[in-house]
């Protein structure tokens, strides 16, 4: 199981470990991941020009990977903006602000609705299906933006995502790389899933209401930009539609998203499917609104809103690419940007530390939970949460070979560990779609989840070494 590290290896965690340190001096990164990529690049390949060309080379892989992430954010912004003009939003949000009256309410609203969605739908579409209606709502009644995207994110992007019971692409994944059945690491990660969610979204609520009451936490802190855009109401332009005109549209815009969860359910749509989907509702949406209140300006408005969405995406996304290009040189990216200079049995620089990791440590029940939570958590690095699962899997395989027992158990915390970190609550390029749809700084959102998920993987692999 051993394999070959080499000096690419420990330059990568060398610069993994100086971005975290950076994140946590609240210091920008971009820098450091330049850095690092051209580090990586000219040791491998001993070439300085190949190596200046592979920066470059990076971005671009990293801005196609992000690519259609950036479009349906930029998309849902410029909606949104539409909806605030024209007062629509007012009208639609009045329901949900009679049953939404304190930021407590909103959190766990919010959250439980989030996790439902992404059971059936992945949490990709649930963001920008709740962020656009209930975002006003929940800061309206005090729960700064950063609060919401926390609820969304570990909610989303934590339970539901981890769990996956419904879809179940990741204990498939980990499954067949453990020699399992399905069913029987679903029902292994159901303990696991239900103490790693408990954990970390009351801990996280916890030190919402605290920061809020010291003062920590405010409408403003983690905004991208003062005040969002799309959450701005202008007053001068209220009267481009009738009451009447706002009503329906009010009604109409939910059917309509309603009409794309019943399409995904009956389609079997899932992930980018589903989500362009709910991109292209939300441009039909943009026109038609357009249309109808500036009427003959209607044209020219339309490309006006699509620029303001653009520019919100790309703004949001500028920081979040060095950073990305860096670690996706830990998988996949590293041939397409550098090129095939690992090792011949190499199946990238992260899964390499993984395996590394497990051959390097005795073996127990206690050092079989903790290896298994630090190779999930090394492997969800790469910001995907699904590519390392794998290794997890084959992992947990052989450490209950060598136990004797809780192969199904070890599997599913490596894949709990894996999909918390790099599935979108830790990872700033990961959790980007629910910072962007509310409108927070990515970096400050990862630096508040770290503490609850941190506490929420300590008390799962504790109470996985009881059920091994």
């Amino acid at each position: 199981m051993g394999v070959e590290l080499t000096a690419i290896h420990w330059i990568y965690v060398l610069f993994i470990l100086f971005i975290i340190g950076f994140m946590i001096m609240r210091r920008d990164t971009t820098l450091v991941c330049i850095a690092g990529i051209f580090l990586i690049a000219i040791t491998a390949t001993g070439s300085l020009s190949s190596s200046v060309s592979s920066i470059f080379t990076s971005f671009i892989f990293a801005i196609t990977e992000l690519l259609s992430t950036i479009l349906v954010i930029s998309i849902i912004v410029a909606m949104s903006r539409t909806l605030t003009i024209t007062g629509i939003n007012d009208v639609m949000i009045s329901p949900f602000t009679k049953l939404i009256r304190t930021p407590a309410l909103a959190y766990w609203t919010i959250g439980i609705l989030m996790m439902v969605i992404s059971w059936f739908f992945w949490p990709s579409p649930a963001v920008a299906l709740m962020g656009a209606v209930l975002l006003p709502v929940a800061i309206r009644v005090g729960l700064p933006a950063l609060g919401v995207a926390m609820a969304m994110n570990l909610f989303g992007h934590g339970i539901a995502l981890s769990g996956d019971f419904i879809i179940q692409a990741a204990p498939k994944l980990t499954a067949d790389a453990a020699g399992l059945p399905v069913g029987e690491v679903i029902s292994a990660s159901i303990p696991l899933v239900i103490i790693m969610g408990a954990v970390t979204t009351i801990t996280a609520f916890y030190l919402i209401k605290r920061d809020m009451k010291s003062g920590k936490l405010t409408a403003a802190t983690g905004l991208t930009v003062d005040t969002p855009a799309e959450l701005q109401s202008d007053a001068s332009q209220q009267h481009l539609l009738t009451l009447h005109q706002k009503r329906f549209f009010a009604v109409f815009i939910p059917v309509l998203f309603a009409a794309d969860v019943a399409a995904m359910f009956a389609l079997d749509l899932q992930g980018g499917d589903a989500t362009a989907l709910v991109g292209g509702t939300s441009i039909f949406i943009l026109l038609m609104i357009t249309l109808t209140a500036h009427r003959n300006k209607g044209l020219e408005k339309t490309t006006g809103y699509l620029v303001e969405g653009f520019q919100f995406g790309f703004r949001v996304f500028g920081p979040v690419i060095p950073i990305a290009a860096f670690f996706y040189l830990g998988d996949a990216g590293f041939t397409q940007m550098i090129g095939d200079f690992l090792p011949k049995d190499s199946h990238g620089i992260v899964n390499d530390l993984g395996v590394g990791l497990a051959s390097a440590v005795p073996l127990s029940k206690e050092v079989g939970a903790i290896t298994l939570t630090v190779v999930g958590a090394i492997t969800g690095l790469d910001g995907s949460g699904f590519s390392g699962i794998s290794l997890a899997g084959s992992i947990a395989s052989l450490f209950a070979a060598a136990i004797g027992t809780g192969a199904a158990t070890l599997t599913a915390l490596g894949q709990v560990a894996g999909i918390w970190v790099g599935g979108g609550t830790l990872v700033p390029w990961a959790l980007i779609p629910a910072a962007a749809i509310c409108n927070v700084d990515a970096f400050e959102l990862a630096r508040r989840n770290l503490l609850p998920v941190t506490i929420g993987l300590i008390v799962t692999t504790i109470a996985a070494m009881f059920l091994i």
